[in-house]
């Protein structure tokens, strides 16, 4: 499953939100602005408790701000 962390109003969230979609990959948005589970299943990821976002989750896998070619990378994997 392909999650993706950020918000509406975030530049580089709605940057992953296109590529994922222009490559056809199903994945869930999570607004850590407008939703607090959201934002707490978030700050679970990280150490610091830090809304650190656009992230993106791959099952396991952690990206945070990922380029292209990693995050392909990633996809190609699942």
């Amino acid at each position: 499953m392909v999650k993706l962390y950020g918000t509406e109003k975030c530049r580089k969230t709605q940057y992953y939100k296109t590529f994922l979609e222009t490559r056809n990959i199903d994945f869930v948005f999570l607004d850590v602005k407008n939703n607090e589970e959201c934002a707490a299943e978030l700050r679970n990821l990280y150490q610091n408790k830090k809304l650190n976002f656009p992230t993106i989750t791959l099952n396991d896998k952690k990206l945070r701000n990922p380029s292209d070619a990693d995050l392909q990378k990633w996809i190609d994997k699942l």
